[in-house]
């Protein structure tokens, strides 16, 4: 299987990455990234470019992928509407444009997050933005699926790029535990990410298309059985 991921340096795609390298079903791995990442696996093609607003020189490159996880993403504190627009809408569905074009069979996993507003019109200013990303890739001749998870546990060593996550995450680790013994619906990990995405090319299109944190579990949780079976 043919894998092509964005955001392979963020948190979320550190761990997507990861799947994917230990992953035997997933044979070749195209990281579209702004800066090398310094890895040299023989699955990992990365793809270095500057301009996701506009990814049509990189159509050869990613023509006739399996599946495209989509995990590139920035918090909306200190930028404009304009800037979080760009990033959040624009990025995403050029991605989507350019992987699936001619290839309706191609799975597009995208993460967007608990609280998306499908409905576009709701008061948060990102939530709507993140709703209307999801209503344009599910309308997309292609595979899609809206991950939406809460809390997400780091492991094995990912970190977030951002420095007031890396705080975050620091802080409240410890407490990851209790959390999934009182609130387990809403935690999920970068493995258990990673995992569910790979298994959504199991789907072969069926629903649900908007996975919360506890399908999302489920997912990764059923396909680590099927590696260890």
């Amino acid at each position: 299987m043919k894998v092509i991921l964005f955001g392979a340096s963020g948190m979320v795609g550190q761990g997507v990455l990861r799947a994917c390298l230990e992953d035997p079903q997933v044979t070749e791995i195209i990281a579209v990234v702004r800066r090398p990442l310094g890895r040299n696996e023989p699955k990992l093609r990365e793809v270095v470019h500057s301009d996701f607003a506009d990814l049509s020189s990189l159509e050869q490159d990613l023509a006739g992928a399996d599946a495209c996880f989509y995990t590139l993403g920035v918090s909306v504190a200190g930028r404009s509407h304009a800037e979080y627009e760009l990033i959040t809408y624009t990025y995403t569905v050029e991605a989507a444009r350019v992987v699936a074009a001619g290839n309706p069979h191609l799975t597009f996993v995208y993460v967007s997050g608990e609280g998306t507003d499908s409905s576009e019109q709701g008061r948060t200013y990102w939530a709507r933005v993140k709703g209307k990303t999801e209503n344009t890739l599910l309308a997309m001749d292609m595979r899609a699926y809206m991950f939406r998870p809460g809390m997400i546990q780091p492991l094995h060593g990912e970190t977030s790029g951002t420095t007031w996550y890396r705080l975050f995450y620091k802080i409240t680790s410890p407490l990851y535990p209790l959390l999934r013994r009182v609130v387990p619906r809403y935690v999920t990990s970068t493995e258990q990410l990673g995992r569910a995405m790979i298994a959504t090319t199991r789907l072969d299109g069926a629903g649900p298309h908007i996975l919360s944190t506890v399908q999302i579990n489920h997912l990764g949780t059923e396909h680590i059985g099927r590696m260890t079976s």
